[in-house]
């Protein structure tokens, strides 16, 4: 009985450490905005990068996305994260502006099913067939199938009209749904053939992955909302350390570099969020003041106003 408990002990430790990654990956990246590198298809499928393969992206794969979805995202169009997902330990899913299309609640119904249902021969045609081959006399058989004629006729009058309305519906659908697409973002699908490696579930490790086909402003994370925290990519000069530190700060950075940077933090605070320990610090330098908030030791937030 010990090996399946430990063995479930490691599958439940191993959930709530990808969970703690997912979630810093979250509060880095959701909400901020980006601009894209690359075309991307309007689709949920996005578009595939595998980091650690020779060729990242199948360009070629992406060719036939864009030509069979059309393109929803073009190179250097600014559009927000909405959503980073960690796929159990295969890829990271980075939605921008809403996914692609194809997404759960999305009807992908394209009204290539939508036909009209043409009307057979009535049982009045029928009846009328009879009544010629019963008919007495040449004047009579004219007669029925004058009537036939008239019948028949109507029938494929309402059939040609139907037909025309089902071409109309599918082209009213079909026009839909490539506006929908258009509006429904895309995605990169972050893949690595055997696990994903645990640097790679860091924001830095993210933005390296992605650094080719997305720009997040000034080589690093987009700073957090609001006047005080500046435009994307704004970075504070480092003023020196100990020990070799970044060049400015970034979303991304561990507790200790940050510390390098700015010397010990001059208040410190810890509260729960939801299932997360966040660690709140304030550091002062060069007549401002830096509030920083970190994840596992990640920084995950930052504002920078003046003192």
């Amino acid at each position: 009985m010990r090996y399946p408990i430990v063995l479930f002990a490691f599958c439940l430790l191993a959930h709530r450490a990808s969970a703690q990654n997912e979630s810093v990956l979250r509060q880095a990246f959701e909400g901020k905005v980006v601009v894209v590198k690359i075309d991307m298809p309007a689709t949920s499928k996005g578009v595939d990068v595998y980091p650690l393969d020779p060729m990242a992206v199948d360009f070629r794969e992406v060719a036939q996305r864009l030509k069979d979805n059309s393109t929803s995202l073009r190179i250097g169009q600014q559009v927000m994260v909405t959503k980073v997902f960690v796929k159990k330990n295969s890829h990271v899913e980075f939605q921008l502006g809403g996914g692609g299309y194809g997404t759960f609640g999305d009807n992908t119904s394209d009204g290539s099913g939508l036909n009209s249902v043409n009307q057979g021969e009535t049982r009045a045609e029928k009846a009328l067939r009879d009544s010629i081959k019963k008919a007495q006399g040449p004047t009579k058989r004219k007669q029925f199938e004058k009537e036939l004629a008239s019948v028949r006729a109507e029938r494929e009058r309402e059939n040609a009209r139907a037909q025309a309305e089902a071409k109309q519906a599918q082209s009213v659908i079909e026009a839909n749904l490539r506006a929908r697409r258009a509006e429904s973002g895309s995605r990169f699908n972050v893949r690595y053939r055997n696990g994903i490696p645990p640097d790679a579930l860091t924001p830095d490790g993210l933005m390296r992955a992605l650094a080719q086909y997305v720009d997040f402003g000034g080589g690093g994370a987009v700073a957090s909302g609001g006047a005080s925290s500046g435009t994307p990519g704004q970075a504070l000069t480092s003023g020196g350390g100990s020990r070799s530190s970044p060049a400015s700060i970034r979303k991304g950075l561990l507790l200790e570099d940050v510390e390098a940077m700015f010397g010990p933090a001059a208040t410190a605070d810890e509260r729960k969020e939801g299932t997360l320990t966040v660690l709140k610090r304030t550091y002062r330098k060069d007549g401002q003041k830096i509030l920083a908030s970190f994840v596992n030791g990640v920084l995950i937030d930052f504002s920078i106003t003046p003192q």
